[in-house]
């Protein structure tokens, strides 16, 4: 029988205030949170009903693929009324009247991925014995630069926070060599293009990157604490460089999850003619990326992979990116200046990302992968459109 929100000038029935639940000691890096609040019209508005938010999940595009049923969404409804709030208040929506791009971007994107995200966690929990300290999951995403992954892991770092559990997050870029070494590797290979800058395979500290690793998987107690590495690409006139450990946010045990973020996570070497028939100068970074799944991959017990039909959209979103920047007053690079910072990275897709949504990432059990198709307005794709790509 559908249950009607109450109509209210201030809010809605349902909500409980839990904004304040964001523990700074878990947050890792408040700042990247952002605003977390409401904006509440003013006068009495006509709220929608859960019956159509009810339906409205269901018709959502992963609904199928991840499991859930009509019934499922029904016993947890008021779960998905609660998630939504948060994230309307985290992206200062209004909850009370949400486009339809907005609602699909909630409740068909970011509060699903989060509920598998907790199903993995009871998963990978349910492994370990009454006592033993439990080491916090490792939750890969790997996805094309642009396409909204550091926005989705932003969004469920604060799902976790707000629902009491410690979540570290990380990139890839956190892992590139300090502006010294990076120099240093552009005498050592000179006249390759694609390692004169950061981004590719050989571009990381890898020793670093176990280090890290280790020891944030190693955070299962009450006080333990350390801090992760972060990454200031504005140093140097955009070259980048590691920025100072004091500027490092803190993150402290126990945790429950570690979101380890970047565009080539998963990525596996390829037989040497392949990836010259993509760019002769792949030769170096394709055996270059032969260390990292010891480095990277094989920390990581779960996947997600956002996948897209052509790399070319990530010009496009980059421009974007880059006009937003200029927008707000800060730096940005010009077409020109974006044209040639996206063509390093290209080869790379061209090469490995077939692979990568063939087979999968580097060391990944297909119970625990999950593979999202997006278009290039960076929204889940629907199966109707996907079925339409493939024949």
């Amino acid at each position: 029988m559908p249950i009607h929100l109450s109509k209210s000038g201030s809010g809605c029935s349902w909500i409980r205030d839990n904004s304040t639940c964001c523990n700074t000691a878990a947050s890792n890096d408040c700042s990247r949170l952002g605003p977390s609040y409401s904006v509440f019209p003013t006068k009495p508005a006509e709220v929608s009903s859960v019956q159509d938010l009810f339906e409205f999940i269901c018709s959502g595009p992963l609904f199928n693929k991840l499991g859930l049923t009509p019934e499922k969404v029904a016993g947890s409804v008021d779960k998905w009324l609660a998630y939504g709030l948060h994230l309307c208040r985290l992206f200062q929506l209004n909850e009370l009247y949400l486009t339809v791009p907005e609602k699909a971007r909630l409740y068909h994107y970011y509060v699903p991925v989060f509920l598998w995200c907790e199903d993995q966690i009871s998963q990978h929990r349910s492994t370990f014995k009454d006592g033993e300290d439990i080491s916090p999951l490792v939750i890969g995403f790997s996805a094309p630069q642009g396409c909204g992954k550091t926005t989705l892991v932003f969004a469920l770092d604060y799902l976790f926070q707000i629902t009491g559990r410690k979540a570290a997050t990380v990139s890839i870029d956190d892992f590139y060599l300090t502006a010294e070494a990076q120099a240093k590797l552009r005498e050592e290979i000179p006249g390759n293009a694609l390692l004169e800058l950061r981004g590719n395979a050989g571009s990381h500290d890898l020793a670093f990157s176990v280090e890290t690793l280790t020891a944030l998987t190693q955070l299962t107690k009450e006080g333990m604490k350390m801090k992760l590495p972060r990454y200031d690409k504005s140093a140097f006139n955009g070259r980048g460089d590691r920025a100072d450990p004091s500027t490092w946010p803190e993150v402290e045990g126990p945790l429950t999850v570690i979101l380890f973020e970047g565009w080539m996570l998963g990525f596996k070497p390829l037989p040497v003619e392949v990836v010259k028939a993509v760019d002769p100068q792949l030769e170096t970074v394709n055996k270059n990326l032969e260390a990292y799944y010891d480095a990277w991959d094989k920390f990581i017990k779960a996947w997600i992979v956002i996948k897209i039909t052509d790399p070319s959209c990530v010009y496009q979103w980059r421009l974007q990116a880059e006009i937003a920047m200029k927008k707000a007053g800060n730096p940005g690079m010009s077409d020109e200046e974006v044209k040639d910072f996206v063509s390093r990275y290209l080869p790379a897709y061209k090469a490995y990302l077939p692979t990568l949504y063939a087979e999968g990432p580097n060391g990944s059990d297909p119970k625990h992968l999950l593979v999202i198709e997006i278009d290039e307005g960076r929204n889940p794709l629907p199966v109707k459109k996907l079925r339409s790509l493939i024949l």
